[in-house]
């Protein structure tokens, strides 16, 4: 699959794990690729030029904060003031500082810090996008997910709440926005191989992995060309839909 360059795709959470996996792949697609991030060192190292040959799209980069509603309405004013227009969004922000911890000894404020950063910034980007795609009659909108917020993970309860309202919003704004030419859809990996998995107990990771009949994690080159499918203009019936990428764990 190849995208035209005039193809413009905004990749929120693009400066380390899924977010940079996907902005390099629609890059060597051919897409002129925005890849924003609140973290200024990725996001100089995600701006270099590939090493050992070139790309057949264009990158740059944005310093972003997901969860502050006025850098995200300039995100997107910029991009529709450089090219004019946004074909499609791919948001993959999340955080999930508390994994392994028993949730009555989670912190409220931790709670609401997972909520703001996993859910709520995923409904403000998709706020934000949204006029200028129905404007057109055409978007592609992409949220990862994840299997915690399809089965609920334990010792995970803040993460798994607020994927399973990602999900739940996805099909809300999937069926609502269905006749306007845009596609909102989300992806629910199980283990893939990323900083945040990284960062969590092993135990708890272990636990997970347990239950994927493959029996291994999954790549961020799978997660990477799933979500290039979904945001592309081939993916034009299918909405409200939450992918699976779980190595046979979700098979309902």
């Amino acid at each position: 699959m190849t995208l035209p360059p005039d193809y413009v795709v905004l990749v929120v959470g693009a400066g380390s794990g899924i977010g940079k996996a996907a902005a390099t792949h629609l890059q060597l697609l051919g897409a002129t690729v925005i890849g924003a991030d609140r973290d200024v060192v990725a996001l100089h190292e995600l701006g270099q030029p590939p090493a050992g040959g070139t790309s057949a799209g264009t990158l740059s980069v944005c310093e972003l904060d997901a969860t502050d509603d006025r850098r995200i309405s300039s995100a997107v004013a910029t991009i529709l003031d450089e090219h004019g227009h946004l074909d499609a969004l791919i948001n993959c922000v999340g955080i999930n500082p508390d994994a392994g911890t028993p949730s009555e000894l989670v912190d409220l404020n931790t709670f609401d810090e997972v909520y703001r950063v996993n859910l709520r910034a995923a409904f403000a980007l998709t706020q934000a996008v949204l006029p200028s795609m129905l404007s057109r009659g055409f978007g592609r909108i992409a949220h990862v997910a994840s299997i915690a917020g399809k089965e609920g993970n334990p010792r995970m309860a803040s993460y798994s709440a607020t994927k399973a309202g990602l999900i739940g919003l996805v099909k809300a704004l999937g069926r609502e926005y269905a006749t306007k030419g845009v596609t909102i859809n989300a992806i629910a990996p199980a283990v893939i191989h990323t900083p945040l998995v990284e960062a969590t107990s092993p135990e708890v990771v272990s636990a997970m992995l347990a239950k994927i009949p493959m029996g291994r994690p999954g790549e961020l080159a799978e997660v990477a060309s799933m979500l290039a499918w979904m945001i592309s203009p081939e993916c034009s019936y299918t909405t409200g839909f939450t992918f699976d990428l779980s190595g046979g764990r979700a098979t309902y």
